[in-house]
C-alpha cells in the first residue's frame, strides 16, 4: 500500500451467540462494494479472525474487512450514494455491529 492512502477497516466483534457468514461476505457482498465503488476503491482485503496473540485463545474478532482509498473525501464520494444498500446488507451475513475506522497507512 501506498503511504498517505486512507483505510476504511470494518471490524466484526465476537460477542455471545454472534455468526458471520465468510462465504456470503467474501463472494456476495465484497464483490458488490466492489462493483458499487469501481476505480474509486483502489484495493480491498478480507481477513478472518484466528485467535488473539497467546496460543490457543479466541479471537476478538470474527472477521475483518479492509477496503482503501486515495483519499478521505473519495472514500466519502464513493460511499454516500450506496450507503443504505452497503449497510442494509450487512444483515445477511452477521447479527452483530461492525465497528468502522478510518486510518491513514503510514508503511
Amino acid at each position: 500500500m501506498e503511504k498517505g492512502m486512507i483505510k476504511l477497516s470494518a471490524l466484526y466483534p465476537k460477542k455471545k451467540d454472534s455468526y458471520f457468514n465468510m462465504e456470503y461476505y467474501c463472494n456476495t457482498h465484497t464483490p458488490m462494494v466492489v462493483r458499487l465503488f469501481g476505480d474509486a476503491m483502489k484495493h480491498s482485503a478480507v481477513e478472518k479472525g484466528v485467535s488473539a496473540f497467546e496460543r490457543d485463545s479466541e479471537s476478538p474478532f470474527m472477521a475483518m474487512g479492509h477496503l482503501y482509498f486515495d483519499s478521505v473525501d473519495e472514500m466519502h464520494k464513493a460511499f454516500e450514494p450506496h450507503l443504505d444498500e452497503i449497510m442494509g446488507d450487512i444483515q445477511n451475513y452477521t447479527n452483530v455491529q461492525p465497528y468502522f475506522q478510518i486510518s491513514e497507512v503510514m508503511i
